[in-house]
């Protein structure tokens, strides 16, 4: 078995792109979680190798916040284990998220829709 993977994201349909991204390139997804609260609780509770982190997810719909975003997901994995291994995933307009989740201790990221090259040497970098 690969490393294992927690897949997040608030889109069904995202995270069954990633997890077949994921799965093809040797890795196991072990977890999906549709929000950040989902994610740390995940995390925690499986300690995956990977987590890709999606930054701006909503409920029902609805952006709930500044919590919504991946970012204070990030920031509590990391304190929670500074040695996770976080990968973002998100869209190209949220280009100043993603320099704040690298800052909050996110390790790469791709942008979505992601180039699948792209994305199998990002999750290389974590092998």
């Amino acid at each position: 078995m690969g490393k294992t993977v927690l897949v997040v994201d608030d889109s069904k349909f995202m995270r069954a792109v990633v997890k077949g991204e994921v799965e093809r390139n040797g890795c196991t997804v072990v977890a999906e979680a549709d929000c950040s609260d989902a994610a740390v609780e995940k995390y925690k509770e499986l300690k995956p190798d990977i987590v890709t982190m999606d930054i701006t997810m909503t409920v029902d719909g609805h952006t709930i916040g500044r919590s919504s975003n991946g970012i204070d997901a990030i920031k509590q994995i990391i304190e929670f284990d500074p040695e996770a291994k976080i990968l973002v995933v998100s869209a190209m307009g949220q280009k100043c998220y993603v320099i704040e989740a690298i800052e909050a201790g996110a390790k790469d990221f791709v942008i979505k829709p992601f180039d699948e090259v792209r994305f199998a040497e990002a999750l290389a970098h974590f092998k």
